[in-house]
């Protein structure tokens, strides 16, 4: 099967809430191994002006990740997984993602460019709180090699 032109403008409403717990920060720092005691510390994610710990910018990619599950998974995308590599990815942070946090993720397709038997896709998660408030924007692009690549 190959991929579906069509999805370019397509959305992917938000999905289930994700949780910001302290021991997904403290477990996402150690392995990033990003060293900022506000990561491990709410005293020191607080002295910075923070409710609670602050997570690494490069958090945002958990939660983007599983708005990115419903396009490979949709069956009308004609995207096989075995074959995706992963491209780019950039963040826009509209404010920290720190613990205490009920995050969601609503998903568009912004780009579908054919390249050989395959396909460029670019994808941009607008991740907020459950209330509305935007935390951060990630675009992502993957490759999808088509048959015989």
């Amino acid at each position: 099967m190959s991929i579906n032109p069509d999805l370019q403008g397509r959305s992917y409403p938000a999905a289930e809430i994700y949780d910001v717990g302290r021991e997904k920060i403290r477990e996402f720092a150690k392995a990033v191994k990003a060293t900022n005691p506000a990561h491990f510390d709410v005293e020191a994610a607080k002295a910075l002006g923070h409710s609670d710990l602050v997570a690494p910018p490069t958090f945002a990619i958990i939660v983007a990740q599983r708005a990115d599950a419903q396009l490979v998974e949709d069956p009308e995308s004609g995207i096989d997984f075995s074959r995706v590599v992963h491209a780019d990815q950039r963040f826009t942070h509209h404010r920290a993602i720190v613990a205490g946090d009920r995050l969601v993720a609503e998903l568009h397709v912004d780009g579908v460019r054919a390249m050989g038997g395959g396909a460029m896709i670019t994808t941009r998660s607008e991740i907020s709180t459950e209330a509305g408030e935007k935390v951060a924007t990630t675009t992502s692009s993957i490759l999808v090699r088509g048959e015989g690549q």
